[in-house]
């Protein structure tokens, strides 16, 4: 079955067209130039800020005039994630989408419902002329997933409603009215490089199968980090064997669990064997306490002609001690709200080129002061291992949760008669625009809601279909019955 024969039509047909535009972040220029023609071509008011962002209005169905605005809110950007033999050029090629049971996933790559499905629901509500709804603005931000770009440039005063309906929630049946706020990291080690001593062999080291993920909504999952095993591996053979590093490459984006690493290497040749089955012994300890998370986890020892060059190897080892050091996972889990994880960091990516050695971390926090108190123990340690740079970037606070709101009140009312059950009100570890953008309209009330998808950030990302045909019926049920200005 085609994706565009799936129901609700409308909205499998509007996420179809998006999987067919290139749009990974700091890249949106076509999927840009299609929403806006979308809008024109429908009649719609149809606006592209200054920026890049996209609102498009709607007035209200007759007999619905009075009743308060709602901005339906999404983002056009993806997480461009592949397994290492997807041939998938996410700045050319299509999304290949497809059905595979309950669920549409993609071929070895993410598929974008992340926020692919929210955007294509708010388009339907303005497509669809048996929806009933006041006045709507659906805004589609750019470049969320690189640093909430489009949020961060939207000026105060350009949207009328006053309902910010947030469509990037990943599990239906949930309510979520609050967020982590987030700040990046990067740390950077000066190096220099020398000759390969005569004689020495070299050896590459990869890491594959991780499951990786979203480093907000699987963080607490406790998976394995690509990054962090790989350093794990290396420190023994380094201070023992005499292996130097040529590379290290590991992760890709700031918000997704890096699931591949890889260095290269070079070493005595009396040595080879001795460190093959050092690496091979910590990898088995890595993979035995991760049995549960991460199965799939393969260790790769290939053996590969010498690099001329290695890598400062005192320069190195600071930086892998400081890799080991550094902490990557949960730092603690909610005291309010069970299952939640309140404050964590994920050590996305790691690159050896232009002499440094740079390693970015991603933390997130819903409390603003844990957040900092993270902030000062990653900057203490990587200043103590004797980094030559520590830069702090792209902070944001949180999203604070307001429970008792005329919107929240619809959501829950229209959640128990399109399911029969209640409605879980729930806070997110992920970073959402609402945090970034309620600052800039105080008077809003804000929710978010969506279907349910699985691995996001991930080429395992899928989203269930029914929930999509579930969500898009309570969507519709809630903007029937907003309440009035």
């Amino acid at each position: 079955m085609n994706i565009q024969d799936l129901e609700p039509k409308v909205v499998w047909k509007n996420f179809y067209a998006l999987t067919q535009i290139p749009r990974p972040s700091k890249h949106e220029e076509k999927v840009i130039e299609y929403l806006y023609n979308w809008g024109k071509s429908h009649g719609f008011e149809t606006v592209k800020d200054a920026t890049g962002n996209i609102i498009i209005r709607v007035p209200a169905t007759p007999g619905m005039e009075n009743r308060k605005g709602v901005i339906m809110q999404g983002h056009m950007d993806m997480v461009p994630q592949k397994t290492s033999d997807s041939p998938h050029d996410f700045l050319k090629d299509p999304i290949k989408a497809y059905v595979d049971g309950e669920w549409v996933t993609a071929d070895r790559t993410t598929l974008g419902a992340d926020n692919g499905i929210g955007v294509a629901l708010g388009l339907s509500v303005l497509e669809d002329p048996s929806v009933k709804h006041g006045p709507v603005e659906v805004l589609v931000t750019y470049d969320e997933e690189t640093g909430m770009t489009g949020a961060n440039s939207l000026e105060a005063g350009v949207l009328k409603g006053d309902i910010l309906l947030n469509l990037d929630s990943e599990e239906e049946g949930e309510l979520c009215v609050g967020c982590a706020g987030g700040l990046d990291v990067s740390a950077s080690f000066k190096y220099n490089k020398y000759n390969t001593p005569a004689g020495y062999k070299g050896l590459k080291l990869t890491v594959k199968g991780l499951q990786g993920g979203h480093s907000g909504m699987d963080i607490s999952l406790y998976r394995a980090n690509a990054n962090k095993a790989v350093a794990r591996m290396l420190l023994p053979v380094m201070e023992m064997l005499g292996v130097k590093v040529v590379s290290f490459t590991g992760g890709s984006l700031r918000n997704a669990i890096p699931f591949e690493a890889e260095a290269e290497l070079v070493l005595p040749q009396e040595n080879v064997d001795a460190v093959i089955k050092c690496i091979q012994n910590g990898f088995a300890e890595i993979k035995a306490e991760f049995a549960e998370s991460d199965p799939s986890a393969v260790l790769f020892l290939d053996k590969v002609p010498a690099a001329p060059k290695y890598i400062q190897n005192s320069v190195m080892l600071r930086a892998v001690k400081a890799m080991l050091a550094c902490p990557s996972g949960v730092i603690r889990m909610s005291r309010t709200m069970e299952g939640l994880t309140e404050t964590s960091i994920n050590m996305a990516i790691v690159r050896t080129e232009k002499g440094k050695v740079t390693i970015h971390s991603l933390m997130r926090s819903a409390v603003d002061t844990a957040k900092a108190a993270l902030a000062q123990r990653v900057r203490c340690i990587f200043e103590l291992a004797g980094a030559d740079q520590v830069v702090f970037k792209g902070g944001y606070s949180g999203w604070t949760p307001k429970l008792d709101t005329p919107a929240n009140k619809v959501m829950m009312e229209q959640y128990q008669k399109v399911y029969g059950k209640p409605m879980k009100i729930m806070a997110t570890h992920g970073g959402l625009e609402c945090a970034i953008m309620g600052a800039k309209y105080p008077n809003w009330e804000m929710v978010s809601i969506g279907p349910t998808i699985k691995y996001p950030h991930s080429p395992d990302e899928k989203v269930n279909i029914a929930s999509v045909a579930r969500t898009w019926e309570y969507l519709k049920a809630v903007l029937a019955n907003i309440p009035v200005k």
